[in-house]
């Protein structure tokens, strides 16, 4: 890792963010994998399908699809934001 332009440092410490996002919202979602089927199976071993799994699933439902949402905003919102700026860039020499 010697030897880098300051452009690749930037790089790698972007990709490196996009990458911990990914990964945690991919966390986020073997953990509410889990925790919810194993909330269904133990309803379904003791009989219990009162829908006593249904309020996590729902509440943590709708957190986790917040998360995603933003996550794919944040990704793609950078690479939106880059695409704008040069838009502008190109406008604004266009007019002088």
């Amino acid at each position: 890792m010697t030897n880098l332009s300051p452009q690749d440092i930037q790089l790698r410490r972007q990709a490196k963010k996009r990458v911990e996002m990914k990964l945690g919202f991919l966390t986020h979602l073997l953990v509410f994998v889990c925790v919810n089927g194993g909330l269904f199976v133990l309803g379904g071993l003791h009989g219990d399908f009162r829908g006593l799994h249904r309020l996590p699933l729902w509440g943590w439902g709708l957190g986790l699809a917040i998360h995603g949402l933003v996550t794919l905003l944040s990704l793609q919102g950078t690479d939106l934001r880059e695409r704008m700026l040069q838009a502008e860039l190109r406008a604004l020499r266009e007019r002088a």
